[in-house]
């Protein structure tokens, strides 16, 4: 914690900054504010996503401007998506080849615009693209990693294309697409497979061992299957669980609605966390995808949404009993951070 709060949060506060200032410039309208809400009210993200150049600071300079362009973009395209003007697939798709460009040092830049009023972003989605790709290319073992990250990236842009189609078409596309996959994941559910999906953290943990020299393939496959899906089906899913009443004021497709009750939720969301832990013990260096974990359950469980709903709140103290030293620290951290920011 120390490293994060001497290094990581303020490079983290520099590159936001940064892309702010680029963004208030933003031609068009729309585009410009919803380029400002996603910094805005989702730069934890970014804080949190930043934690994985912790664990090599002498590549913070590479790893930090990487894991904050590629979240941005995803967090943009969200908003674009989530509160649209358009409700097209082809749109989405489209924009989303954004993110599939950024991880791809050698693709050139596409129209991401190709299908929407809304054009004139002043270059912003471009130059995030642009970053990404120059940080990548300083990684020495990317290629190793190259065709791991692109698979999360192609799931992630599947997803996010699914979930914002018109409401009585989503579940049905979601269902059609979880049943290419189901046969690999069988102790998952559709809905847990789906969030799993919506998480950066697995892209992020194959950027951070790209920045090792002496990067092993045995390593990257390891890597790939601890992370997916169950530590990044625990990211996504505790999202999910606390934007539950946001969500449905909104119209937006939560995948922790779809737990029969409470107990459900809390079982199934206990059963990942253990089976995030049991995998994460595989892994070189496992104290830190333990900390990675028990971050995840402070920084999501400490969220102010987690008081304002009855449900949710049961439901985290649930999950919160008999929590390691390691949670309770990271929670009253998570905390720190939230009145400091």
């Amino acid at each position: 914690m120390l490293r994060v709060y001497r290094y990581v949060l303020p490079e983290v506060r520099e590159q936001l900054n940064y892309w702010r200032s680029i963004a208030d410039r933003i031609p068009d309208p729309e585009l410009q504010k919803q380029a400002i809400a996603s910094m805005t009210s989702k730069q934890f993200h970014c804080q949190g996503g930043a934690v994985y150049a912790v664990a090599n600071l002498p590549m913070r300079h590479v790893l930090v401007p990487l894991i904050v362009a590629l979240q941005t973009i995803s967090d943009y395209l969200d908003n674009l998506c989530d509160r649209s003007t358009s409700m097209d697939p082809d749109d989405f798709r489209m924009l989303h080849q954004a993110m599939l460009d950024a991880v791809d040092p050698a693709e050139p830049l596409h129209d991401y615009y190709a299908y929407r009023i809304e054009k004139d972003d002043g270059d912003y989605l471009n130059g995030l693209v642009k970053t990404c790709q120059a940080s990548i290319r300083m990684l020495p073992s990317y290629p190793l990693v190259a065709k791991h990250v692109s698979h999360l990236v192609g799931l992630y842009c599947d997803l996010q294309v699914y979930k914002h189609i018109r409401h009585e078409l989503r579940e049905e596309a979601l269902q059609t697409w979880w049943s290419k996959h189901e046969l690999q994941y069988p102790t998952i559910s559709w809905n847990e497979f789906a969030a799993a999906t919506g998480s950066t953290l697995g892209m992020f943990m194959l950027f951070l061992a790209a920045s090792d020299a002496e990067l092993k393939p045995d390593t990257v496959t390891d890597i790939h299957a601890a992370y997916f899906p169950y530590i990044c089906g625990l990211h996504i899913l505790l999202d999910y669980l606390i934007d539950q009443e946001e969500d449905k004021l909104g119209g937006d497709l939560n995948f922790c609605s779809y737990y029969n009750d409470l107990d459900q939720t809390v079982d199934r969301i206990a059963l990942i966390v253990m089976e995030a832990r049991e995998r994460a013990e595989r892994l070189a260096h496992p104290a830190f995808h333990r900390m990675i974990i028990e971050g995840l359950l402070a920084l999501y469980l400490s969220d102010p949404k987690v008081k304002e709903q009855k449900q949710v709140k049961q439901i985290s103290r649930e999950l919160m009993k008999g929590s390691p030293l390691t949670r309770l620290f990271f929670f009253i951290n998570s905390v720190w951070i939230r009145k400091t920011s």
